[in-house]
């Protein structure tokens, strides 16, 4: 059995399940902060799509060169951190 079919369909199952969740909370809260955090939930999960297009080979007939593949997936890849340093930065901003 291939462990990394497992582990991409495990990660697609709960990321979508907390993708679904931030959705529906996005538009219940006007929170600066819960938006960023759940900016970067959806983002994470866009992460775990790009890694199954990858794994089945749906982007390797893109026509872009190597190295603009591998700096869109480096800000891929940062994105939601990015996010979610701006979400608790002004969690913390409004707590003081």
């Amino acid at each position: 059995m291939n462990f990394d079919l497992v582990d991409l369909v495990v990660r697609l199952v709960f990321g979508s399940i907390a993708a679904f969740a931030a959705i529906l909370l996005w538009s219940k809260t006007r929170d600066a902060a819960w938006l960023f955090i759940i900016v970067s939930s959806i983002l994470f999960y866009g992460v775990i799509v790009y890694d199954a297009l990858v794994y089945f080979g749906a982007l390797a007939q893109l026509p872009f060169g190597q190295q603009a593949q591998a700096v869109s997936e480096i800000v891929l890849r940062a994105l939601p951190y990015v996010f979610l340093t701006i979400g608790f930065i002004a969690a913390v901003r409004r707590r003081s």
